[in-house]
């Protein structure tokens, strides 16, 4: 997006966190202690769901919610394809900041017990090699003459698979990877701050309090360098969807509870002042703030049931299909979905409201074939060849 949203929508896989406590991990006297999970601990199936309606609140947002390049696609602008519904998908940006509450969650649960080496491959293999098979896919079907929207140049397109195409000031090729690199900044502050030197429950707490502390003086401040780094405007869901998993750990834990509670206070501060505006016939659609601080408190409360086992009930295994879809779909969806549109749209003339699942269902296939063909491929070697030891 302009979202993806991978909200992103990312976008990652949680893996089994490890079930051994160390010296250094001993928690102060007068604490509750913690909830260590099994280290074969089950998958937490809801919490793919949840990235799934994430990636589709984004694709409304992508389709529906907006103008741009998908007014193209329609013919004329969404807003008199879909009437009514245009103003509701227009709140489908915030999937994306469902997506980083997501994310908190997750790395924390990745990163706890594993090694600097370990985190590492397990991120890069997971981002990777769907990112590579949709940049590369996307250039060139935006490069074919039948299409109408412009490819980057061959250049830009290889700066496009290092990730760093935002920080060069490289065209995308994919809208939403600027939340990808929202990500990789999110990924480098956690290992270096937790990962490497270990994780435990009081390293955490300080790295969710300082990087609250650090953000919101990087707002005062007003300094480039800083606002990079800190993202004070992302920083609060981030840190928010940890301390969700100190929570997952311990619920009874004060803390975790605290951190939750001020990251959302901050975080749907930041998502007010981004999206609302006063009423204006002339804007492509209106929310409100009631309906913005909504959206992000479902954010909050749904990984927080998830944290809690309010929701181990959704334990059906097509959810973890549906997990493994998300971020394929995540990055294809937007640019892909014009021609998809387009095509069924104008070409075929299939009115819009059945158009728009029927491009949705497009881009699920496509997800599908990614995820079976290049990621079910290269995932797991490029994982080995990253943690593999050397002397």
């Amino acid at each position: 997006m302009n979202t993806s949203v991978e909200p992103s929508v990312e976008a990652q896989l949680p893996a089994s966190p490890t079930s051994s406590a160390s010296a250094a991990d001993a928690e102060p006297v007068g604490v509750p202690p913690r909830i260590i999970p099994r280290a074969h601990a089950p998958r937490l199936r809801a919490l793919d769901g949840l990235r799934l309606i994430a990636a589709l609140m984004v694709a409304g947002y992508h389709y529906g919610g907006r103008d741009g390049e998908v007014t193209e696609a329609w013919g004329s602008s969404p807003k008199h394809q879909f009437p009514t519904l245009h103003e509701w998908f227009a709140y489908g940006c915030l999937g994306v900041q469902v997506f980083f509450v997501i994310s908190g969650f997750v790395i924390c649960m990745s990163g706890w017990g594993r090694p600097l080496r370990a985190f590492f491959a397990s991120r890069a293999s997971r981002l990777l090699p769907s990112y590579w098979a949709a940049v590369i896919l996307v250039t060139a079907v935006f490069a074919l003459p039948v299409v109408a929207y412009d490819a980057v140049s061959p250049s830009d397109a290889l700066v496009n698979l290092t990730m760093l195409q935002q920080p060069l000031g490289v065209d995308r090729v994919l809208g939403v990877c600027w939340t990808l690199w929202a990500e990789v900044r999110f990924y480098a502050l956690f290992a270096l701050c937790i990962v490497l030197p270990g994780a435990n429950r009081q390293r955490v707490i300080l790295f969710c309090a300082g990087w609250t502390l650090a953000a919101a003086i990087a707002q005062t401040a007003n300094q480039p360098l800083l606002n990079i780094i800190l993202m004070p405007e992302y920083a609060p869901f981030f840190i928010g969807g940890v301390g969700l998993y100190l929570v997952h750990r311990n619920r009874r834990d004060a803390y975790a509870w605290g951190i939750v509670g001020v990251s959302w206070l901050i975080g749907q501060h930041y998502a007010v002042m981004r999206l609302w505006h006063a009423p204006n016939p002339d804007f492509f659609s209106y929310r409100t703030s009631f309906g913005i601080i909504l959206v992000v408190s479902f954010g909050y409360l749904a990984v927080a049931a998830i944290a809690l086992g309010r929701l181990n009930w959704a334990n059906w295994r097509w959810l973890t299909v549906a997990g493994a879809l998300t971020y394929p779909f995540y990055l294809v969806h937007e640019h892909l979905g014009w021609v998809a549109i387009k095509a069924y749209h104008q070409t075929l003339h299939i009115p819009s409201y059945g158009t728009f699942p029927l491009t949705v269902a497009t881009m699920l296939l496509l997800a599908w074939l990614l995820n079976r063909y290049v990621e079910n491929l290269l995932a797991p070697r490029l994982r080995a060849v990253l943690s593999a030891v050397r002397r």
